[in-house]
């Protein structure tokens, strides 16, 4: 998922065990609610969830879960925000992330692994490292490997009529459509570096968008006018994320951040001017960073803060009608992991 295809050190074992972070406001309650109202927990029947995405209607959410004592590795999932149903979409084995729905044609797409071979053998060895782990009371840092399997497929919203989109080599997943539905922006290593690409809503006509080598690029999304794409990378220093926003024909690229911190899963407003993303200061080791939602202008880079939680507060993503904020998150801290929210957004944008 655009939150498990990051190695940042640490952020993982804090979504997923629940870790305390360096101590927030003492009124981090008072504070938020001047930014989000009735905020309301949507996912509690797995072991963790996150990245979740409204349906164009604002009907239905995609996001990925992990299924409590099944399959170690995320799976696919898509809830009725009227009933809280939800149902699998993924074929139920290997790696799954990155849901997304079409604009228009009530379609989806996701990255999936589940043509390797060896997912049995992965599953069980990873359900071992865990109970090992449990029993020492060793806590591992997770990271996302980029499965050399993961490939991009669009289906209905109930999982049927599956298509791959992707037949490139090595890993392909991060994607998310244009607004008019007739593109998808991705991350891809089908070059030997992890770079953003833009390939037609059917698989074709793929054109290279980055052309970094050694580094990081991921995580991207048009803008509501499809004109310019977000995303970060850690271009600077390994692990270190910043943003940057380009154009869509690859032109006049701009560095959004830049600082001691990791900032990352950048997601536009509806307005086109403003973006939302999740940020940490790392630059005393000897202090755990606290991710929180902030709020920036693309323009001018002006900036709010949203979250002020002693948990992880990640993965934002607006309504398409800018009235909602939905986000992945442990809010105190104490949480066995990371599980979905969605709350009123109300608040002035810098």
């Amino acid at each position: 998922m655009r939150l498990t295809l990051l190695t940042i050190s640490g952020l993982f074992t804090l979504l997923t065990l629940g870790t305390t972070f360096s101590q927030p406001p003492d009124d981090w309650k008072t504070q938020e609610a001047a930014n989000l109202k009735n905020i309301q927990q949507l996912t509690t029947d797995f072991a963790r969830a996150g990245e979740s995405y409204f349906s164009p209607d604002m009907k239905h959410i995609i996001f990925q879960a992990e299924e409590k004592e099944k399959n170690p590795f995320y799976q696919m999932f898509v809830m009725d925000l009227g009933t809280k149903k939800y149902w699998k979409v993924s074929p139920g084995i290997g790696r799954t992330t990155c849901g997304y729905f079409h604009p228009t044609n009530g379609t989806i797409i996701f990255a999936s692994g589940h043509t390797t071979k060896t997912f049995e053998k992965e599953a069980k060895e990873e359900l071992e490292r865990r109970a090992e782990d449990k029993r020492t009371g060793k806590h591992r840092r997770y990271q996302w490997d980029f499965d050399p399997n993961i490939k991009i497929y669009s289906s209905n919203i109930d999982g049927t009529n599956q298509k791959l989109l992707t037949d490139a080599p090595d890993y392909n997943a991060e994607g998310s459509y244009s607004p008019d539905g007739k593109q998808i922006v991705f991350c891809s290593k089908r070059d030997g570096h992890l770079n953003l690409y833009i390939m037609d809503a059917d698989g074709s006509n793929v054109r290279q968008l980055t052309k970094t080598k050694d580094c990081y690029n991921g995580g991207p999304f048009f803008s509501p006018d499809g004109k310019r794409v977000i995303f970060r990378a850690d271009r600077q220093k390994k692990d270190a994320l910043q943003l940057y926003v380009i154009n869509a024909d690859g032109t006049g690229e701009r560095q959004l951040t830049d600082n001691d911190g990791v900032n990352w899963c950048p997601y536009w407003h509806p307005n086109g001017k403003h973006i939302i993303y999740a940020g940490a200061d790392h630059s005393n080791p000897a202090v755990r960073p606290n991710y929180d939602l902030h709020l920036m202008n693309v323009d001018t880079k002006a900036t709010k803060r949203v979250t002020y939680a002693p948990g992880a507060d990640v993965l934002p993503v607006f309504s398409p009608d800018g009235k909602k904020l939905m986000w992945t998150s442990t809010r105190d801290g104490r949480m066995p992991g990371s599980q979905i929210f969605l709350a009123d957004f109300d608040t002035e944008l810098p």
